[in-house]
């Protein structure tokens, strides 16, 4: 058996350490959350020379080990915490060669730890662009280090990279200086305290305001004791410990970095000047929403009609094949009708995540991000407010929980409400079927009215998020201030492997997550809908004979199975509440789906496949998909289920409730109380009945 070692990837944000993990772990990675805590734990292997393996953990981004938000006491937590099963035997600190000086900060800190520590400085495809020159021989001396210098981009230095890692044990752990000379007396009388522990790491402890949970505290019973300074005067030693540190950076740099302005052709001010331009600015992001809304309709509709058919055919092949009975039905009209209808909608679903990693990769989000912080301010929201509105649109839970990331509670509790408001992927389903259904064909200004519906959508949820955090704004009295900082990277052409990657985990986090839900409810339902009590059920057949002698065998058939199916023990749950949302438009089958989605919004229209499926005995080939299903549904007197007028009240609907339970439950847990959550499932429910409620009384 090899051996594996653990290495952690830490760093800035934005100086590609997702590339350098993705490059040394491929597909062997998986995301979770850390025991206990909201915050993504991105971990994978990567297969090292001489048969040894490495457990590569992806720490979140932090500019220093002086911590600020719950992502960057992670990474603390476990540098100081030698019995975390990840703690690490090589640390690699990735660097970006542009912003080098203000990366090394963070190196330094690491290095005082004693932790055997390589130094990545990436994005080296840049260097001749830029006009940057380094002494790598000047630099390893001086940080007491190995230097791998990368680019991801072109897979150089990947190897070398694995080199050094496999070779950490002859790693320098010298400190970079001594930084017990910022206050010689105060760090005498802290060694002399705690002989035992190692000085550093007793100063953090000492000045982080955050929750060490995972840290052995019959180690630090006595440190938090040891504060014989004030607050501030602690606040004043760690701004000069920073002072301290960057002057060593400046010496270092001096010999090790030379910068050749005059080499330089970066066009990054420019673009910037274009791209947020209070005019310009919003008009190009309306350009590309308007191009990648209609991209999504007009490359995902192929794939999408092929795998509705595919599923068709399979569950009619099912039935045809297998011996009648139970299993068969199960299988054909639960189990295959209820996957597929989940399974129809990646297409749509990959392609909107593809354009997400496009706009991120390429460095276009930030500029985004810093376009509305003028608009978030006025509705009392942060800057950082628009990372979770924008990661919204892939879905609500991770969006919730990128609101750690705002210091100040208000703002970090408005954004925590208003998020679900902005349209996740969940929705994306019941929109397109919709859409596809209700809304004619034919384009205005070159785009096509079912994309422009899908954009209205995105743009309703979004425009909705912002009026109720201005609502918010003044209701919640809670006084605060608070600043917006953030860094703009450079711009870079995607990385094709990194947006890949970006697309696949996304992808299959969906189909895993919410197949392991639509086929748990699948069955259920079809269990339901196949069952049933009294004698309306049991003696449906003889009761339609009886009422419909002039029917045909196929007529009686379908008339049978419909019947069956109303006195099922769902079609009774869904005949209970159809007195409530008749006003609305939607019949007892829609209603089923309505109370079913409250598990996830995308089980809605998985829902009606399998209700469908149950109630009609059409083994008609050419009608078997879902979109000719729902079409093809009518009520009693045979008017249409499913028109403008009930497909724009679903549409608004699906828009504002809260149908999500594990946006609820993160929320609860972000909030550490149920009060907010249950506020939103009401004020949301609300909302959506009664615009649902006006848009259908007004349009039919």
């Amino acid at each position: 058996m090899s051996k594996q070692i653990n290495v952690a990837l830490i760093g800035n944000p934005n100086t590609g350490k997702t590339s350098v993990f993705n490059a040394l772990t491929g597909l062997n990675q998986k995301v979770g959350n850390y025991p206990g805590i909201t915050v993504d734990k991105k971990e994978g292997i990567c297969k090292l020379p001489r048969g040894l393996k490495a457990h590569i953990l992806d720490l979140p981004g932090t500019y220093s080990l002086n911590a600020s938000s719950l992502d960057e006491s992670v990474v603390i937590e476990l540098l100081l915490n030698k019995n975390d099963k990840d703690f690490p035997d090589v640390a690699v600190v990735v660097t970006d060669v542009e912003n080098l000086k203000r990366n090394l900060l963070l190196y330094t800190q690491i290095k005082d730890l004693e932790i055997p520590t390589l130094l990545v400085i990436n994005m080296a495809d840049r260097m001749v662009k830029k006009g940057i020159s380094l002494n790598i021989e000047h630099l390893e001396a001086q940080l007491h280090t190995k230097i791998a210098v990368v680019s991801t981009r072109k897979n150089e230095g990947i190897n070398e990279l694995k080199e050094l890692i496999t070779n950490y044990g002859v790693l320098n752990t010298t400190p970079c200086l001594n930084i017990s000379t910022i206050d010689d007396a105060y760090f005498s009388n802290l060694k002399k305290a705690f002989p035992n522990q190692l000085l550093y790491k007793l100063w953090l402890v000492i000045t982080q305001d955050v929750n060490f949970g995972k840290i052995q505290r019959k180690d630090f019973n006595d440190i938090n004791d040891f504060k014989t300074k004030s607050t501030a005067d602690l606040k004043r030693l760690q701004q000069k410990e920073t002072i301290k540190r960057y002057q060593f950076i400046n010496a270092v740099l001096k010999e090790g970095l030379t910068i050749d302005l005059s080499e330089a052709t970066d066009l990054r001010i420019k673009l910037d000047r274009i791209l947020t331009h209070k005019v310009w600015g919003y008009l190009i992001f309306f350009i590309i929403l308007f191009l990648m809304f209609q991209a999504v309709y007009d490359w995902a509709g192929p794939p999408t009609d092929f795998i509705d058919e595919s599923f068709a055919a399979l569950a009619d092949w099912v039935k045809n094949t297998l011996p009648p009975g139970v299993f068969t039905n199960l299988l054909a009209e639960g189990i295959i009708a209820g996957i597929g209808g989940v399974m129809v909608f990646i297409p749509p679903i990959a392609f909107l995540f593809l354009f997400i990693a496009l706009l991120e990769e390429s460095g276009y989000m930030s500029r985004v991000v810093f376009l509305m912080d003028n608009i978030m301010k006025r509705f009392g929201l942060s800057g950082k407010s628009v990372v979770p509105l924008i990661s919204g649109n892939a879905c609500a839970v991770p969006a919730v929980m990128a609101a750690r990331n705002i210091e100040n509670w208000k703002e970090r509790l408005i954004t925590i409400l208003v998020t679900p408001f902005t349209t996740c992927s969940a929705r994306l389903p019941v929109y397109v079927i919709i859409i596809a259904l209700v809304i004619p064909e034919g384009t205005f200004l070159g785009m096509s009215y079912k994309a422009l519906t899908l954009m209205g959508l995105y743009i309703i949820g979004f425009l909705t998020a912002i009026i109720s955090a201005y609502a918010l704004n003044k209701v919640l009295k809670i006084k605060s201030k608070s600043y917006f900082v953030m860094e703009m990277p450079s711009y870079k052409i995607p990385l094709f492997k990194n947006v890949a990657l970006s697309v696949y985990e996304k992808t299959r986090t969906f189909i895993l997550e919410a197949g392991k839900i639509i086929l748990a409810i699948s069955i259920v339902l079809w269990v339901l809908a196949s069952y049933g009590p009294g004698d309306n059920f049991n003696n449906a057949e003889t009761i339609v004979k009886t009422e419909n002698p002039t029917l045909s065998e196929t007529e009686l058939d379908d008339k049978i199975a419909a019947h069956k199916l109303e006195y099922s023990y769902i079609g009774i749950v869904g005949r209970a509440i159809e007195p409530a949302i008749r006003p609305l438009g939607y019949d007892w089958k829609i209603g089923i789906g309505l109370v079913t989605s409250f598990a996830a919004r995308e089980v809605f229209v998985g829902t009606l496949a399998t209700i469908y499926s149950v109630g009609s005995a059409n083994d008609n080939e050419d009608e078997d998909t879902i979109k000719n299903k729902m079409a093809a549904e009518t009520y009693s007197n045979g008017t249409k289920v499913f028109t403008l007028a009930s497909g724009i009240s679903l549409l608004l609907f699906y828009a504002f409730a809260m149908q999500c339970m594990s946006t609820l439950a993160i929320v609860k847990r972000e909030t550490n109380s149920w009060k907010w959550p249950m506020l939103q499932l009401v004020f949301m429910s609300g909302l959506a009945y009664v615009t649902a409620l006006i848009a259908f009384q007004f349009l039919k």
